[in-house]
């Protein structure tokens, strides 16, 4: 089952838990009225998993490929790090199915509060088009994730204020509509 909290204000660390206090739990319910779907699937055989097929003949997912995020195996560690740490959006879903290790997927609430979202290995998440959010490991530093699309896929983060794109103003339409 997702784990997933309100975080605290604090600047410490980012790969800490940064609970807030008292601790604030969000259950798979309030993450779908943000748009946040999620899974939990067997990351053993992801290679031949009816269940990750059948999701991704569904959603479309047609494309993917498979990262590692550790200081060994990432060019440009350090900088990438600090690139998924801040805050942005995309113009298509992002997904993500983690196949090892752990880290957090952070997103906006409707009052932009910070909801932080605990993957480990077998949850997979998609994050609409248009929310912002962020990505940080945690204290392991070490995440390897399936990375898929519908279609190519287009690597490009839009760093917040990113108002003015067109799927900002139809994520925040879905929102006023969820209410």
């Amino acid at each position: 089952m997702v784990q997933a909290w309100y975080m605290d204000e604090s600047a410490d660390d980012p790969r800490l838990p940064h609970r807030g206090d008292p601790c604030s739990p969000v259950g798979l319910e309030q993450l779908r009225r943000l748009g946040v779907l999620y899974w939990k699937l067997d990351a053993d055989k992801y290679e031949n998993d009816p269940e990750l097929e059948k999701i991704r003949k569904e959603r479309n997912y047609s494309w993917m490929d498979i990262i590692t995020i550790c200081k060994d195996k990432l060019p440009d560690y350090e900088e990438k790090i600090k690139m998924f740490y801040k805050e942005h959006l995309h113009l298509d879903d992002e997904i993500r199915y983690i196949l090892d290790g752990s880290g957090y997927f952070d997103v906006r609430d409707k009052e932009d509060k910070w909801i932080r979202i605990f993957m480990e290995k077998g949850d997979m998440i998609t994050l609409p088009a248009g929310i912002y959010h962020r990505f940080t490991l945690d204290e392991k530093n070490y995440v390897k994730a399936m990375r898929l699309f519908v279609g190519e896929p287009v690597w490009t983060a839009y760093n917040r204020p990113a108002d003015h794109f067109e799927v900002r103003g139809q994520y925040v339409e879905f929102l006023a509509q969820t209410e």
